[in-house]
C-alpha cells in the first residue's frame, strides 16, 4: 500500500469539505452584508457596470442543467469574462444545497413568486468572512495551478 493510498485521498476528501463550509459560510455572510447579485442577467449587468467589485463568480448547476444549451453559452461568456478580468470562478452542482444554504423556496411559492435563478450568483467585496473568502480564492489558485480554470465543488444535502 502506498503512501497516498494511506493519506492522499483522505486528506482530498478533509480538504473538499473544508473548501465546501467555506463557501457555504461566505455565501451565507455575503448574503447578510447585502453583497450577493443573484441571477445569470443580473450578474452579467453588474459585472458590465462595476467588474472590480466583483471578488467570486459561482455557477451552479444541476444534471438536468447540463443539456441546456442556452445557460451553457451563459457559463461560457460569464467564465471567459471572469478570466480576463481575474475573478475566481467555482462551478458548483447541488442546486437544492445551495437554495437551502441562502434561504431560498425550491419552487413557486403561494404568492406566485417564482424562485430566484441561482445558477449565477456574484460575491461582492464582502466586509467579515475574508477567512473563508481565501479559503475558497486559495483552492481556485490551486486548481489554476493544476490546469483546472473552473474548479468544481458539489455541494452535499444534510
Amino acid at each position: 500500500m502506498t503512501l497516498e493510498e494511506l493519506f492522499g485521498c483522505n486528506s482530498t476528501d478533509k480538504k473538499m469539505e473544508t473548501v465546501r463550509e467555506a463557501l457555504e459560510e461566505l455565501l451565507v455572510a455575503a448574503q447578510r452584508q447585502n453583497c450577493l447579485t443573484v441571477g445569470v442577467y443580473e450578474s452579467a449587468q453588474l459585472m458590465n457596470v462595476d467588474p472590480d467589485s466583483v471578488v467570486l463568480c459561482v455557477l451552479a448547476t444541476d444534471e438536468e442543467d447540463e443539456n441546456d444549451v442556452a445557460l451553457q453559452i451563459h457559463f461560457t461568456l460569464i467564465q471567459a469574462f471572469c478570466c480576463d478580468i481575474d475573478i475566481n470562478i467555482v462551478r458548483v452542482s447541488g442546486m437544492r444545497r445551495l437554495a437551502q444554504v441562502l434561504g431560498e423556496p425550491l419552487s413557486t411559492d403561494s404568492n406566485a413568486n417564482e424562485p430566484r435563478d441561482l445558477h449565477c450568483i456574484l460575491v461582492t467585496n464582502p466586509q467579515a468572512e475574508h477567512l473563508k473568502l481565501n479559503e475558497v480564492g486559495s483552492y481556485c489558485k490551486e486548481s489554476r495551478c493544476k490546469n483546472q480554470w473552473v474548479p468544481s465543488i458539489a455541494l452535499q444535502e444534510r
